[in-house]
């Protein structure tokens, strides 16, 4: 009976990776999660989590942690329709890195904070990851522009030299075939 179990937990944990990749977002050039969307997967309320973060203000460096300027947040509200909620909110969201999320589990120190927190960390590697793999595939494809792109002034010369060769000849005058007698020429 443990085994049904373990499967099932396991495909709660894809879905929920999967709900967790839209979570993430790029804010200046850094992959985050934003307070409100942290307090909904670990079960507690947002006011609460961001409370737990003030008691523990040493364990988050700006790296791993930062508070949205208005901006910021009026450009996630506008992108990110589950968060649309924050739009009435007068307090500026904070932004978790990964490892600032792994520092929440710890803070909050629950057994479904320490699974949450693992799971996001694994879906920040994997969207790492991703970015990797779409890295390296931009790059092959710039490198095989870079080739085509040498051989494109090749093809344009070498359609423009079959195009020059399939050009109708010039007219010029051709004799009868066979033999013809040239009565005027012998007259003179």
């Amino acid at each position: 009976m443990g085994e049904p179990m373990t499967r099932a937990r396991a495909r709660s944990a894809q879905v929920m990776e999967a709900r967790l990749e839209h979570r993430i977002l790029m804010i200046r050039g850094r992959s985050v999660m934003i307070d409100a969307d942290l307090a909904d997967l670990y079960g507690v309320e947002t006011r609460a989590l961001n409370q737990a973060v003030r008691r523990n203000r040493e364990r988050f460096p700006v790296e791993f942690m930062f508070q949205l300027t208005r901006a910021e947040k009026t450009e996630v509200i506008t992108n990110c329709d589950h968060l649309a909620k924050l739009k009435f909110s007068p307090v500026l969201p904070l932004a978790f890195t990964e490892h600032g999320t792994l520092m929440l589990g710890n803070v909050l120190n629950s057994e479904r904070a320490i699974e949450v927190s693992l799971l996001i960390v694994r879906t920040f590697v994997s969207i790492r990851q991703m970015l990797s793999t779409h890295k390296d595939l931009a790059a092959k494809l710039n490198e095989l522009e870079r080739k085509v792109g040498g051989h494109d002034d090749a093809i344009a010369d070498l359609i423009d030299a079959i195009r020059r060769l399939a050009a109708a000849p010039p007219a010029r005058k051709s004799r009868p075939i066979g033999f013809t007698a040239d009565l005027e020429r012998k007259k003179s």
